[in-house]
């Protein structure tokens, strides 16, 4: 018994306790359960680049507003050819009915309940105007008017938010007082519309005049003018011509009461009579020959070319008049700058306006794969030169352009509109 003191169980009595404890240890221990596979990932909604379209649809606009519809649409298709920031980009488009607190309403509501993070328009200055300074000042929200050409304009408090892709008045108006002394008239009346753009055009026009000259303002709202026709006469009625400085239908009503009454037969227009709805009003038998100024672009360049192909193909003949091609500049610029910023923030947008048209960087038509092609360069890191459809964007320290074209026009015995001659004009 004393050799058994040092333990209680004798060598042959380990296995069945072995065995015991085992199967217990066994019997008590789950089974190993595979871990679920982890769920996938909410995809992650990437927001996409939204640009409104802020253009006057009612009487008056209705004939520019239609077709820089087409330009802005033409040109967010050849946008989505790739899209923006990887989305599609979307297009919005609302009516400012030729009122500037219609405008100011609708500017309001595609910021605020539509999210638009960059807006193309107006077309009238005194809309642009008012909703650069109640709406999109103080929502850093870049604007690109491809119409409003009033000097106001230039000086605006807009937080360097306002850009154009037309040229102002106070270049304009020069080529148009030019154009008129040429005709061989020193001696003419003016109508002008009494508002912030024709203020303005009528100024440029009086400052660069070198003949004798009586101007009378328009009330946009009235629907006659003999009053003011007569007094554009002056007393000695030896004036030469009218220039006419105002929107449809007034200036239709200008031209039509001048002929009715006998006091005028020759008119000089400036870029909004530029308009075949005038001329199938009053008549080619009255305007044939008759010449006006208006936004001119870019003859015979490669960007220029391709876009009226372009526009050719899905529209049949080319617009009669400008803006359309500024239009689809404003919004193709904008979608560059945005991507170009990698970003959808406003003022990251508008801080990089002025790099996409511009030297150095790859050339860039207004074309849809050549868009195509310098969003993919952007999204790269790389650098392009966009050469806009009318003109090159090249912005000053006021958002106004540094070059551009004056195109002088004409009214044809056909009916039709032809432009005669295009003026360059550099800062």
């Amino acid at each position: 018994m004393r050799g058994m003191r040092g333990s209680i169980f004798t060598r042959g009595s380990w296995l069945p306790i072995v065995l015991m404890m085992t199967l217990a240890l066994a019997c008590g221990k789950e089974d190993p359960v595979s871990p679920e596979p982890p769920e996938p990932p909410e995809p992650v909604e990437r927001p996409a680049l939204k640009i409104g379209l802020l253009i006057d649809l009612s009487e008056g606009g209705s004939e520019h507003g239609i077709l820089m519809r087409r330009g802005f649409e033409m040109a967010i298709s050849h946008i989505n050819e790739t899209g923006v920031l990887g989305e599609p980009v979307e297009g919005l488009v609302a009516d400012t009915e030729l009122d500037k607190d219609t405008a100011v309403s609708e500017a309001m509501d595609l910021v605020e309940d539509e999210g638009v993070h960059a807006i193309v328009g107006a077309w009238a200055s005194s809309s642009t105007l008012a909703v650069v300074e109640d709406v999109v000042a103080d929502a850093g929200i870049p604007m690109i008017s491809p119409a409003s050409s009033s000097p106001m304009l230039t000086t605006a408090m807009d937080n360097d938010f306002l850009f154009r892709t037309t040229l102002s008045d106070h270049d304009q108006g020069p080529v148009l007082a030019k154009i008129t002394l040429e005709l061989g008239f020193g001696n003419v009346g003016m109508i002008y519309r009494d508002d912030v753009w024709g203020r303005g055009i009528a100024d440029a026009f009086e400052n660069a005049w070198e003949g004798k000259l009586i101007r009378v303002a328009a009330d946009p709202e009235k629907t006659t003018l003999v009053e003011e026709l007569k007094e554009s006469k002056g007393v000695l009625e030896d004036t030469q011509a009218l220039v006419v400085l105002a929107f449809q239908p007034q200036q239709e009503t200008i031209v039509r009461e001048a002929l009715d009454h006998g006091l005028y037969k020759v008119f000089v227009f400036g870029p909004t009579g530029r308009s075949l709805d005038l001329l199938r009003s009053i008549g080619p038998e009255h305007l044939a020959g008759m010449i006006g100024t208006s936004p001119g672009s870019a003859q015979d360049t490669p960007s220029a070319l391709a876009w009226e192909n372009g526009y050719k193909s899905a529209y049949g003949n080319p617009p009669p008049f400008p803006y359309v091609k500024q239009t689809y500049d404003a919004t193709v610029a904008l979608a560059l700058a945005a991507q170009a910023a990698g970003s959808l923030e406003g003022a990251a947008i508008r801080d990089r306006l002025r790099t996409i048209g511009r030297p150095p960087g790859e050339l860039v038509i207004a074309e849809a794969s050549s868009i195509a092609n310098g969003l993919r360069i952007l999204a790269d890191g790389g650098l392009i030169n966009y050469e806009g459809a009318a003109m090159p964007l090249d912005w000053d320290e006021n958002g106004d352009l540094a070059t551009g074209f004056v195109a002088v026009w004409q009214f044809t015995p056909a009916g039709t509109i032809e432009v005669i001659r295009v003026v360059p004009f550099v800062h």
